[in-house]
């Protein structure tokens, strides 16, 4: 399960291994989660007032104005730079350990690679529904800008958080793949999980669980979260910016379906072909990635 390229992006972290150090880093990530939001909120308290503010925030049930979506995007920047605050307080190495080589060239090869197979997809299956459309095309090109910016650092965060953070300091003190690849992706997983959903909604772990496990196995095979922060990045930008859940952050999509995320089951059709592409979109990254490999050689 080793490689060479994951051996030189774990050496970094193997000076200071310390599971307590880990533990207190994704303690810092975290309060950076939580710090994001409360700023959030208080910008909006002080900008809009008490009682307008909890009116515009009531509106996040159900999708959110664009101006909302993309101030909860943004509060992932405080995240992203504890991250890096992380490594250099805790673990006395340079931040940009975190990230790897060739991190532009891995992330814009990942976003062709699976927008070519989107396409592809969507003229082969096509959509058991009828799409609902949502944002007026002018306002949605008003604000594709400043949402691809906060998209990036809200993928970003989470890419340096669980593969660039999480993944590499527990294989500086693990061999097992079972520990660096799965605990990571479990907590990716569980970071989906809406705890007011109820038992019956707990497979909601499973799709973002297994987008977990390839941008480890991705990490894993080039010593960069490249290719993973440029899946995680196009993702994002189509269920945030085409095609949202009803009510799930889709105040600034072009379109949403005409259901909710409490609308699926574990059983739904839908949920499945989504876990299959994603890994059609793996294998054929990998399939790059091997003949990338061949030609250097």
């Amino acid at each position: 399960m080793w490689t060479a390229e994951f051996d030189r992006f774990v050496a970094p972290a193997r000076d200071k291994p310390q599971l307590w150090r880990t533990f207190v880093g994704m303690a810092l990530i975290a309060l950076g989660y939580v710090l994001g939001f409360v700023l959030v909120i208080i910008a909006l308290f002080l900008t809009l007032g008490p009682g307008e503010s909890q009116a515009y925030l009531a509106t996040f049930a159900t999708g959110g104005t664009p101006t909302l979506v993309v101030l909860f995007l943004s509060m992932f920047t405080l995240p992203f730079i504890s991250a890096m605050v992380a490594v250099r307080l805790l673990h006395k190495r340079a931040s940009r350990s975190l990230f790897g080589p060739h991190l532009i060239r891995d992330f814009i090869t990942a976003i062709a690679i699976a927008a070519s197979i989107y396409a592809v997809l969507s003229l082969i299956l096509p959509l058991p529904f009828t799409p609902v459309p949502n944002a007026p095309l002018s306002l949605f090109l008003s604000f594709l800008p400043i949402a691809l910016v906060a998209i990036l650092i809200q993928t970003g965060a989470e890419e340096l958080a669980f593969r660039g953070y999480l993944q590499q300091q527990l294989a500086a003190r693990f061999q097992s793949p079972l520990v660096w690849m799965l605990i990571p992706s479990l907590a990716f997983g569980a970071l989906h999980l809406d705890p007011t959903a109820g038992v019956d909604k707990a497979w909601i772990i499973l799709p973002p669980t297994l987008f977990g496990l390839i941008a480890a196995d991705l990490t894993r095979v080039t010593g960069s979260i490249g290719l993973a922060w440029g899946l995680h990045f196009l993702n994002n930008c189509s269920a945030i910016l085409l095609m949202s859940l009803k009510g799930n952050l889709s105040g600034l999509a072009l379109y949403t379906t005409p259901f909710g995320a409490e609308d699926l089951s574990l059983w739904d059709p839908l949920v499945w072909q989504e876990m299959a592409i994603t890994v059609i979109v793996w294998a054929c990254v990998r399939l790059w990635v091997v003949r990338r490999t061949k030609r250097a050689a």
